[in-house]
């Protein structure tokens, strides 16, 4: 792997911090080490986004046949997908050094001029949640990005002077969760662009049993198709219940990991066959029992769960809606047939999304 300079952060008062949950794709605290150890050093070794990956070796094999940088990289998709892994995949590829850091720890152009300026010829820069940059880093980025250079402004008011400070040629590979929030500038800039998909359920199982040979863990294949299932399309969070599930099966069943001991540790750490947690059932429960199926603001759902709108909105719904569970109308939000079914209900009839 190439040698990694990291810029540590931390969150803006008042940044959403999700509920602690095994289903959440957020890194819980604690969880980086065991992230680092678990993630694959090559684009071979890398499971799942085929053509994500034909893309890439494509645009990584054509730079090192010119003797050149390549392009600049934009990976966009939901977190835990392997967004930041493909950065370093990236960098060990070109045999580079590698430079992290993140959009919110760049608050002032001055802290981007910092990094910028001890890059070295052919080094990966890369920028996790780009989208987050403050705006006057931004806009120097822009030039950094397109001619290798940056203007360093001295000085303030009328006698401010601009120098001109040439950068060596790099290679910057941005991650968003938002590639909405992009300005339009920032994003043409990229000369790749890579949307991360989520995973069906055979990648995740790979994914588990290769985690598993790594950690040391014995399970049997239909116990690995049985976390995967549960995912949500999902490493991390399928690398998280395996740990969880290894924990249990050391209790419980000599450390082998059965389907039995499987499905009976995700029951214990709230996880249904769906892949939905505590709070997302609240969610649904509240939505058909409380309100008859909606449809319903997120405001009233979320003092019916005890939880801030933004949770709801941000950490519950994005998966509710993709599973085809809640669906978002202009009037609010509305549980399809497939809700009541999950919780046990019969559907009223006419509900939406009959299947």
């Amino acid at each position: 792997m190439p040698n990694v300079e990291k810029t540590e952060f931390q969150l803006p008062e008042g940044a959403l911090r999700p509920p602690d949950s095994a289903v959440r794709p957020q890194l819980n605290e604690g969880e980086h080490d065991d992230e680092v150890n678990l993630r694959p050093k090559s684009l071979g070794e890398f499971i799942g986004q085929p053509k994500v990956r034909e893309q890439l070796e494509l645009v990584l094999g054509g730079a090192k046949s010119r003797g050149v940088a390549p392009d600049h990289v934009l990976l966009s998709g939901p977190p835990g997908l392997g967004k930041t892994t493909m950065a370093m995949i990236i960098a060990a590829e070109l045999n580079s050094n590698l430079r992290m850091t993140s959009g919110p720890a760049l608050e002032r152009a001055g802290d981007l001029a910092a990094m910028l300026s001890n890059l070295t010829e052919g080094d990966v820069l890369f920028i996790d949640e780009i989208h987050r940059m403050a705006r006057p880093a931004e806009e120097m980025l822009y030039m950094a990005m397109e001619d290798f250079r940056i203007d360093v402004i001295v000085g303030k008011g009328p006698g401010a002077t601009s120098i001109p400070l040439e950068l060596a040629p790099f290679t910057l590979v941005g991650a968003t969760t938002r590639s909405g929030m992009l300005t339009g500038p920032l994003r043409d800039r990229f000369g790749f662009t890579a949307q991360m998909e989520f995973y069906g359920p055979n990648d995740l199982t790979r994914v588990v049993m290769r985690a598993a040979k790594i950690l040391g863990v014995s399970i049997d294949e239909d116990a690995g198709h049985e976390i995967a299932s549960r995912s949500r399309g999902t490493p991390r969070i399928a690398n998280r219940l395996l740990r969880r599930v290894r924990d249990y099966a050391d209790v419980h069943s000599n450390g082998h990991i059965t389907l039995a001991a499987a499905q009976a540790a995700l029951v214990v750490f709230d996880v249904d066959d769906m892949g939905l947690d505590r709070l997302d059932r609240a969610v649904l429960t509240a939505l058909i029992k409380g309100h008859g199926g909606g449809p319903v603001g997120v405001s009233t759902l979320a003092i019916a769960v005890g939880e801030e709108p933004s949770t709801v909105e941000e950490v519950c719904e994005p998966y509710l809606v993709r599973a085809g569970m809640v669906s978002r109308t202009g009037r609010g939000r509305v549980a399809t047939a497939a809700a009541w079914r999950h919780i046990g209900l019969e559907p009223p009839e006419g509900t939406v999304g009959l299947f």
